[in-house]
């Protein structure tokens, strides 16, 4: 028998496949990306021991917001829900990642000293004790600072990094609304 009969070639590239559906495709990076980075922020808070500033902390509410409106969109197309909500929500995340690259870029910013931060760049006061133990214990707090870097790596800081994460997943998401749009066009 003649073998070009019976080779099995894949369907598809993988770039068709990711093609094919460009929302879900999105979201799903969205999501990982994401994960991610919150998990390597909480990494660094609660095993590296550094502290978030409110900048730090402010910073995550893109993750706490557009992660879990990711998998909304990959759950949402994988049962038919309506293309214009699911393009709406991609934008609502590009749109908040956006906010944070701006946001991160500004933290960044006042670490460099090109800026003055936030009057609240001071960071939060946990648990002070009982009245008595109170001088023992503001000498053992360790304040977070906005305009100081707890950490750099390659010269950039956390808040830098956010800046370029935060950016790139702005943008994949801005792919997955753009191809899904298109892909909404060719289909009418």
């Amino acid at each position: 028998m003649d073998a070009k009969l019976h080779s099995h070639r894949s369907p598809h590239s993988y770039a068709e496949v990711l093609g094919a559906r460009p929302i879900a495709t999105a979201a799903i990076a969205v999501a990982i990306g994401g994960a991610a980075t919150i998990l390597g922020a909480w990494f660094f808070q609660y095993v590296l021991g550094y502290m978030p500033c409110p900048l730090c902390l402010e910073q995550r509410y893109a993750y706490y917001f557009g992660i879990p409106l990711a998998v909304l969109v990959v759950l949402g197309e994988s049962v038919g829900a309506s293309r214009k909500v699911l393009l709406l929500a991609l934008f609502a995340i590009a749109a908040g990642m956006v906010w944070n690259t701006g946001l991160s870029a500004y933290h960044a910013g006042v670490e460099w000293k090109w800026w003055p931060g936030p009057r609240d760049c001071s960071g939060p006061l946990d648990s002070l004790g009982s009245s008595g133990g109170l001088l023992r214990d503001l000498q053992s707090i360790h304040v977070a600072r906005c305009d100081d870097a707890a950490w750099r790596f390659l010269g950039l800081s956390l808040a830098g990094y956010d800046a370029l994460i935060s950016a790139a997943l702005a943008v994949i998401a801005g792919w997955g609304l753009r191809a899904g749009w298109k892909q909404a066009g060719a289909a009418d």
